[in-house]
């Protein structure tokens, strides 16, 4: 499809650049209006997720998937919920494994190329509530996943679901994990690695031996991390598979259902190969869209309680591309 002319206003004046476009939003923004029931869903290696659902007996399901050590409560996941909810959806917010605010039971964590769960979690859905189509939207991490779920499935996707949203994504995970490196990314790799640390320490007491961290001390970068530690705890042989098994571009090619990539252009964690021109000009389903603007998961538009990216979304879902 031809890429698309962004129509992003952009943001306040004061947030001039996209660190404080990524950052300012994340910190302050309240989304209100957005009640969550739970449930907890039993995967079938015995392990579990847990499903925050605004159910209001619609026949339209959007599905939404969380970025890095995200969650359901994420602002921008609330007001994707809040949004679709308004405008005739159910909403099931996922949470990955581990994300819910309790540890999961597995050895494993969840990762960006992880797509056996959300599509436990969508044919759950599909087969206990009645819908007639379905819609994913995934931010950032969750947009990987999305991304990468529709390419593997290809033409043998679930019938029901119609189309898909990733915004934000690091659609190249190579290529993203050397930009985190840079030292202008240092408050966002820091604040990950301190999350991740927690986690993965709490793997190697529940399960003595299998992973050596004393590594800890070794990791000088991104990829020494996914090297020790993000590899082996999601069963990639190491660093270089992980992010060739993970990465959406190498599954792209495949997606047979509209699909919109909304990145944009000063995003500080995304590199120019996460957002592949190549393959959109080419391709007969996927958008992609690269404001000038708007950061990483951010896209605030100034007296607008919802972000641009919530309506483009929702835009998309509705078939008005």
């Amino acid at each position: 499809m031809p890429l698309l002319i962004s129509t992003y206003p952009g943001p306040p004046a004061y947030q001039y650049n996209g660190h404080l476009q990524t950052i300012i939003p994340s910190l302050t923004r309240q989304v209100t209006g957005v009640v969550y029931e739970r449930e907890r869903l039993t995967l079938s290696d015995g392990d579990f997720v847990d499903l925050d659902w605004v159910n209001a007996g619609q026949s339209r399901l959007v599905v939404l998937t969380h970025g890095l050590e995200g969650d359901s409560q994420r602002q921008y996941m609330r007001g994707t919920a809040r949004l679709f909810a308004q405008n005739g959806y159910d909403v099931l917010a996922w949470n990955c494994r581990s994300c819910s605010g309790e540890m999961n039971r597995a050895f494993r964590l969840y990762n960006h190329g992880e797509i056996g769960d959300i599509d436990e979690v969508i044919r759950h859905a599909c087969r206990t509530r009645q819908y007639r189509e379905v819609a994913l939207v995934g931010y950032s991490m969750g947009g990987n996943i999305t991304l990468k779920y529709l390419g593997v499935h290809g033409k043998n996707l679930p019938d029901l679901i119609k189309c898909g949203i990733a915004i934000s994504s690091p659609t190249d995970l190579g290529a993203s994990a050397r930009l985190l490196d840079h030292p202008s990314n240092r408050f966002y790799r820091n604040r990950f690695m301190k999350k991740l640390v927690v986690k993965i320490s709490q793997k190697a007491d529940r399960f003595p031996g299998r992973l050596d961290m004393t590594k800890l001390r070794q990791v000088k970068r991104w990829r020494d991390f996914d090297e020790f530690f993000s590899a082996p705890v999601n069963s990639y042989r190491d660093a270089d598979d992980f992010y060739t098994q993970a990465s959406a571009i190498n599954f792209m090619p495949d997606i047979a259902v509209p699909t919109l990539l909304l990145n944009a252009l000063n995003d500080p964690l995304l590199s120019p190969e996460c957002s592949p021109s190549w393959l959109a000009e080419a391709h007969p389903h996927i958008y992609l869209e690269t404001p000038r603007t708007g950061g990483h998961v951010g896209f605030v538009v100034n007296r607008d309680p919802h972000t641009y990216a919530e309506r483009r979304a929702l835009a998309f879902a509705q078939g008005l591309v």
